[in-house]
């Protein structure tokens, strides 16, 4: 297995790059940055000095991964989503020591056109929603839409909505793979 790396696509040296990863039009990888086995990086994407992207992670079209941001294994990132890594950015003062670490955990989904504001942590395959502006904390196997983005339910591993209320206890079942889940004080887990 090896790696693909478009012409046109910049890779800075000192860039490490897992097997079967791919590397596709116009993107500009950074010397610092660490990606896993078997990731997909779109047409155009950026991935900053100070970034981890882990295996089998998929980076759509037209995205940029700034420093301080942290992907576990077999995140999604949609089409033109956007990290940020400064809270109140101005142009005109300098705040590259105040970037806040964002960290999207093991098999979470971010929509097309999302936008994670900086500080945060997306637990594990939490499912943000096209469009939606995520400013705080997510619990795993969230569903997140909105502006700002409010949770509506729970999804499966798999990808499907769970039938599981908001809060309190229930338990569900997910209809492609049988796996079940439990919420129990607010928290799901898959048993």
């Amino acid at each position: 297995m090896s790696i693909t790396i478009h012409p046109s696509a910049i890779v800075d040296e000192g860039a490490q790059i897992g097997e079967g990863s791919r590397v596709w039009h116009f993107v500009h990888v950074c010397g610092g940055a660490k990606i896993g086995k078997g990731v997909s990086l779109g047409q155009n994407v950026f991935v900053g000095n100070k970034v981890t992207i882990g295996d089998k992670c998929k980076i759509q079209n037209n995205v940029s991964v700034y420093d301080n941001v942290y992907l576990e294994e077999g995140v999604f990132c949609g089409p033109s989503m956007v990290f940020t890594n400064v809270y109140n950015p101005r142009s005109l003062i300098e705040r590259k020591n105040e970037y806040r670490d964002t960290l999207v955990k093991k098999g979470a989904t971010l929509g097309a056109n999302s936008t994670i504001v900086c500080g945060i942590t997306i637990g594990e395959y939490a499912f943000i929603g096209a469009g939606a502006v995520v400013n705080k904390d997510v619990p795993a196997y969230a569903l997140m839409v909105g502006v700002p983005a409010r949770q509506i339910g729970w999804m499966s591993e798999f990808g499907e909505q769970l039938d599981l209320p908001l809060k309190g206890n229930g338990e569900a079942v997910c209809k492609h793979t049988g796996a079940r889940y439990v919420l129990k004080n607010g928290i799901v887990t898959k048993e």
